[in-house]
């Protein structure tokens, strides 16, 4: 399998504190990596280093084949990215900073600008000041300047910040799109996990500065656990009547009222029953899948567990 970008061991240490360590990242060329981890856990810092702006401390990158130096200026004009918050040029207006990028780039596609603005609805104000523009027409303008110049990479760091629902949709059709159409390799952080489960193929999760996990969305499918969940009036007594009537073990509470039953020898009809005989009110009753919150809460968890315990 070919991968456009490759990490190895890769190490950044400030003030005698690892920020990352032995990080091994392996996308694959063409395809959607959603890249998960709770705030602080090294995201940012990881992009930082595969775009150049950080120098790792130990370990090495590869991009299109070849390894990352300080002097990789061409294998750089190949990638489109947002970093944090994207900053411009206030006084001047949207179609003025995407300009200023294009002979930046040296990329001198005819229409290219108006076209960009239009997919990412900013074609009204392309000729205002970007400092008229809202937080997520700024975030918009972003991603209009990462993908503007067809790269082979796109880059994203939390690229739906301050985007209401329809926007985030309008992004993530885009991603799709670019995917599909121009064969886009693109690497996304986000912590909208449902985000992250509508559109990848793959997704890496980083917690406390390592690498925890690399899964294809299909493993998680075909691996996930299903349940029963059940949500009931009287949580102490539906947990009697599992433990006691039904002979249950392999349930947990997970919020309130709300249990997940991990036995497929019961019915949810069998169930159902059972708790109606015993008093038990439910108010919601259903079998589902694991969902990506659920594993990447599972991992997240189990690293925690360890580090304590260590």
């Amino acid at each position: 399998m070919a991968y456009i970008l490759q990490t190895h061991h890769l190490t950044k240490t400030i003030g005698g504190r690892d920020l990352v360590r032995d990080v091994n990242l392996h996308v694959k060329e063409g395809e959607i990596y959603g890249f998960l981890g709770p705030n602080g856990a090294g995201k940012t810092t990881v992009m930082r280093l595969i775009t150049n702006l950080w120098k790792p401390t130990s370990g090495t990158i590869e991009l299109f084949g070849e390894r990352l130096t300080p002097k990789s200026c061409q294998v750089l004009g190949r990638i489109g990215s947002i970093i944090e918050f994207p900053p411009f040029y206030e006084q001047l207006s949207g179609f003025e900073n995407l300009k200023l990028h294009c002979e930046y780039m040296g990329y001198y596609r005819q229409g290219c600008i108006e076209e960009t603005l239009k997919l990412l609805d900013l074609a009204a104000a392309g000729k205002k000041p970007v400092k008229s523009y809202s937080l997520g027409m700024k975030e918009r303008l972003g991603i209009a300047r990462a993908i503007l110049c067809r790269p082979e990479l796109v880059i994203l760091d939390e690229p739906t910040n301050g985007l209401d629902p329809a926007g985030m949709r309008q992004i993530r059709e885009l991603l799709r799109s670019l995917c599909a159409r121009y064969g886009t390799t693109i690497l996304i952080s986000s912590h909208i996990l449902s985000e992250i489960e509508s559109i990848a193929d793959t997704i890496g999760i980083i917690n406390g500065g390592t690498m925890q996990k690399e899964i294809s969305m299909n493993e998680i499918e075909h691996t996930s656990l299903a349940y029963v969940e059940v949500t009931a009036a009287n949580p102490q007594r539906a947990a009697w009547v599992l433990s006691e009537k039904l002979g249950l073990s392999n349930f947990r509470l997970t919020e309130g009222s709300c249990f997940r039953i991990y036995d497929d020898s019961i019915s949810v009809q069998e169930l159902s029953r059972a708790l109606a005989l015993n008093d038990v009110e439910v108010t919601a009753l259903g079998r589902k899948n694991e969902t990506l919150e659920d594993y990447f809460l599972k991992i997240t968890a189990e690293v925690n567990g360890h580090a304590e315990a260590d």
